[in-house]
């Protein structure tokens, strides 16, 4: 983990980090619908405009794991990232459809060091992904672990439990 990018240190309150670009395509909207969530509007174009979706859409489960791909590629890869214990919310706002190129920011909304881990901050943020038009599509939050990039001693800032 030595030597990466993103540490607990590196994430300010206010902190904002743009999420590349993602185009969906009709193909891996029905693969991922075939495999988890094989309901007509996501296996079917026609089944799709027929519903209140308005065309094939990608599940919003797909739309989630796209979303933490964005992430992923955007940040974590290059962080001390421990993993996260869970999001605080999650909300689907618009369809995903095929064709639509996703983009986005995740935005630091709170930060804190562990009393019982000192080695550890817990940083949450505020994901929001836009489609072309830009549409708010998904909104999420949650918290990440994130090391200290140097450890106990990295940080000045009292630890809170």
């Amino acid at each position: 983990m030595e030597g990466r990018r993103w540490a607990f240190e590196d994430f300010a309150e206010g902190t904002v980090i743009t999420l590349g670009a993602r185009r969906v395509t009709a193909q891996e909207i029905v693969e991922f619908a075939s495999q988890f969530d094989a309901q007509p509007f996501h296996l079917d174009e026609e089944a799709g405009k027929a519903s209140l979706l308005g065309g094939l859409a990608a599940s919003g489960w797909h739309s989630s794991a796209i979303f933490m791909r964005m992430m992923y590629e955007s940040f974590l890869f290059d962080s001390t990232s421990q993993g996260s214990p869970g999001i605080t919310q999650m909300r689907w706002q618009r369809p995903v459809l095929a064709g639509d190129v996703l983009s986005g920011t995740s935005t630091v909304i709170a930060r804190r060091r562990l009393k019982s881990r000192p080695e550890l901050g817990l940083v949450t943020f505020r994901h929001e992904v836009r489609n072309q038009r830009g549409e708010t599509v998904l909104l999420c939050e949650n918290p990440i672990f994130f090391r200290l990039r140097e450890g106990k001693a990295a940080s000045e800032e009292q630890a809170a439990p």
